[in-house]
Parts: structure tokens; sequence; C-alpha cells
């Protein structure tokens, strides 16, 4: 069965699952495999409990099924079953005619699509990525929800080894694109900064080999501004005044809040436009003007584009600004790298607020520049001026510092119950990997 006979299938029984424990009826079961699970050995499962159709790449698994003369349903033999998900799933998004916009970037991907989503949505009907689906199964499932009364489509893709951003493309199709900026982030996966670039910018070599794309750039970055394609169309954003850009953005204040002020300088009446926002950190500032930058491009009205942004509040532990009974808690423990920990202490510096208190997971996956990268942050709290710093992880124990020092959040969690730190404004950021975003609810 080849990919356009699947579809047809497909479009028979439009729903896929690749859990055998979540198998509605007339479903069809596709048998991914990871480090720890195999999909084909719960195939035949599968079709018991009501799928009507299972994709499997285990021969074995396949010549027992069609020896045992079963009536469950049928059973496909393929030579990759991931392939073939991210196939059918490009199939699927090629019946809709719509504009799909990509993003990807190091750090602030999902803000960004999510403010994206909240300025498009106040004129189209907008599919997009849910959470963090921007892998190489997240993407698929998340075209799997294309459906007729969706007139564009916000893809998020993330990556942490080369190729990684090449071959989403290529499920994908995105007519349009952003990178929101490159960094110091999966350095064991990528290998250098290079790498990252590299990486990040096979989203503009997608886009540069298909005619009428488009590209949303940060006029500020010189590594995508130095790596931009020849051909394609480009919209830019500024927020310190980069000549050649189309809308300029400045900041009015962080207190602790967001507040900036915008433009258009492609029409011929400028206006100023300021916005409130319930975003914490000035660096939030790029992934705003990105969002302004597509929904004009995509004709949202500039008073419909603000109230978009305002109107937005940021969740899943990404810059939340939290109030308990006993602190003030600045929540950034999704996910933490050398850019985005520095962009987080630094905002932190700034906010006029006391006292101040950090507590700050190690990063991870950062190879053999991991060492180094935990010394400069510990150097960098030491102009920070903070009233107490926490530091959580492996990497930090090893540095001579004079913070206190914690092997792992269950420490943290029962300095925190012996304590009972009170009255401070705390900034938690670290790796989703420490676990640090458990830290909220006893603080």
């Amino acid at each position: 069965m080849d990919i356009k006979e699947l579809y047809s299938f497909y479009k028979c029984h439009p729903e896929i699952t690749t859990d055998s424990r979540n198998c509605p009826e007339g479903s069809i079961f596709i048998a991914l495999k990871g480090e720890t699970f195999d999909g084909n050995k719960f195939a035949a499962k599968a079709l018991e409990q009501g799928c009507s159709l299972a994709v499997v790449d285990d021969k074995e698994i396949y010549d027992q099924f069609i020896a045992s003369e079963s009536n469950a349903g049928q059973m496909v033999l393929v030579d990759n079953t991931l392939q073939t998900f991210k196939d059918l799933a490009r199939e699927h998004r090629r019946q809709f005619d719509i504009p799909v916009v990509g993003i990807t970037g190091t750090n602030g991907k999902t803000t960004t699509k999510e403010l994206v989503l909240a300025v498009l949505s106040q004129k189209y009907n907008v599919m997009a990525t849910e959470g963090n689906f921007n892998n190489d199964v997240g993407v698929p499932k998340t075209l799997f929800r294309l459906a007729t009364e969706h007139e564009i489509a916000v893809v998020e893709m993330g990556a942490s080894h080369p190729g990684d951003i090449k071959t989403l493309v290529e499920t994908a199709e995105p007519t349009c694109g952003l990178i929101t900026n490159v960094g110091k982030a999966h350095l064991q996966g990528f290998g250098s900064l290079e790498g990252v670039i590299r990486t990040k910018g096979e989203l503009y070599d997608y886009l540069s080999m298909h005619p009428g794309s488009q590209i949303f750039v940060n006029a500020d970055n010189n590594y995508l501004t130095g790596i931009l394609p020849a051909g394609v169309g480009t919209l830019k954003y500024t927020s310190n005044a980069t000549e050649g850009a189309r809308v300029v953005g400045e900041i009015v204040a962080c207190d602790p809040f967001l507040r900036f002020r915008w433009c258009d300088k492609s029409v011929t009446d400028e206006q100023w436009h300021e916005v409130t926002t319930h975003l914490i950190g000035s660096y939030n500032i790029d992934n705003a003007l990105a969002a302004i930058t597509v929904g004009l491009n995509f004709d949202v009205d500039p008073e419909q584009i603000c109230a978009a942004i305002e109107g937005y509040t940021p969740s899943n532990n990404r810059s939340q600004l939290t109030d308990t009974e006993h602190n003030h808690l600045i929540v950034d423990a999704y996910n933490a790298n050398p850019t985005s920990m520095k962009a987080a202490l630094d905002n932190f510096t700034m906010m006029q607020v006391s006292p101040k208190m950090a507590i700050l997971g190690e990063m991870r996956e950062l190879g053999t520049s991991s060492s180094e990268e935990h010394r400069q942050v510990v150097s960098r709290l030491g102009e920070c001026g903070f009233d107490e710093v926490w530091l959580v992880g492996n990497e930090f124990a090893a540095i001579d510092c004079p913070y206190r020092k914690f092997a792992d959040v269950e420490e943290v969690k029962a300095a925190i119950e012996a304590e009972r730190p009170e009255g401070y404004y705390i900034l938690i950021k670290g790796s989703n990997g420490t676990r640090l975003f458990q830290l909220p609810p006893i603080l």
C-alpha cells in the first residue's frame, strides 16, 4: 500500500493513533518506535481494540499476523513507520491550499507561536501547534488536525540535531517562515553554535526553493540576516531602529510586565501603537514584534493586533509572573540554555524590586561546553547583586562559588519547607529535566 492508497484509506477512517491504549473504533494505528518502546509489538492488540488498520515495519510481526488469519482489521508492512507517518501527514497537508507559517528558533519559538496564533485569530480560523508538539512525531500529529474550516496554519518546529528542521519542513511544507533567534542550546547534538545556525537555517533553505515564499526576520540579528537567501520575499522587524525594517518597536517599560510601542513603516501616516503585555522580560519584545509583522503581512488590523497581544497570557512555565501567599515568582522553568539564562538574569537584574532570590537549575545537553557555560552563569551572578541564590544540579556543584547548592529539586523542596522564604521576588529558571516547575506550589 503506497501513500496515495493509504491516504485514501485515511479519508474513510480519518483518525490516527500511535498509542495502543487509545484505539478509537475504525482508527489507523501506526506502530512507532522509541528508545524504550516498540509499537510493532502492540499492533495486533490495537486491531483487536477497534483499529481498522495497523501500519508496522517489523516483518516477523507482520508475517505472524498474516499467518494467524485474524479477522481483526488489516495490517500493512512498510519500510519505516515513522517515515510513513510523516509522508501521510504531508499528503494530508497537501489537501489544503492555505498559508502555512513555519516557526523555529533556539528561544521564544513557543511564545512567538502563541502570539502569532493570537494575532491571526483576530481575522482567520487558525490551526496551530498545541503545546510543544514540535518534533518529528508532534509535527505530523499537528498536520492531521487540519480541517476544511482552517484558513491558516501555524506550525512550530524544534530541533536538537543537524537535519531536524530539514525533515520537518519537508513534512509541513511551509509557505512562509520565521526563525526567532539562534543561540547555544542542544550543543551536545549540534556540536557548535555554527551547527545550530545551519540547522535553523534549513527553514530558509526550504523557502528559498519555493517561489512566492515569505520570510519574517529580526533585522537586529546578524546571524539570521547573514544567512537570508536571495530571491525570497522578506519582511523585517527591529527593536533597535535598524534600517530597512517594516515594523519598528521600542520598550516603554518593564515594571514588571513588558510595555512597548510599535509602528508600521510601510504606511504613509505612521502611527505609534502602545501595548501593555502580560509578558515578563524585555527580550519578549522581539517575539511580539515578530507576531505583529506576521499579522500585518496577512492584513490584520493594527488595533486588532494590539488587542491580541495585550490579551495573551503566557502559560506552561514560560516567563510567568505568579503571586503566591508568600512571594512573587517569575517562573521560567520550561527550559534553559546559555542564551535564555543570560536573558533571564539580565531582565531580573533590571527589575526594580526587592529583595531578589534566584533558584537556578543546571542547563542540559550542552556537551563539552557544559562546564564552561555553567561557570559563565556563576560569573554573571556575581554581577547581579541578588539577595539570595540557590543553584541546583551536578554542573553547578562542581564550581567553587559562595552560593547555596542543591543536588536536585527534592533537596530544594526540603529547604523551602524548613526555611519558608517570604517576601521575595524569586526567579525560577532551569532545564525542564531539573523539574524546578514543581516549586511554585510550595513557595
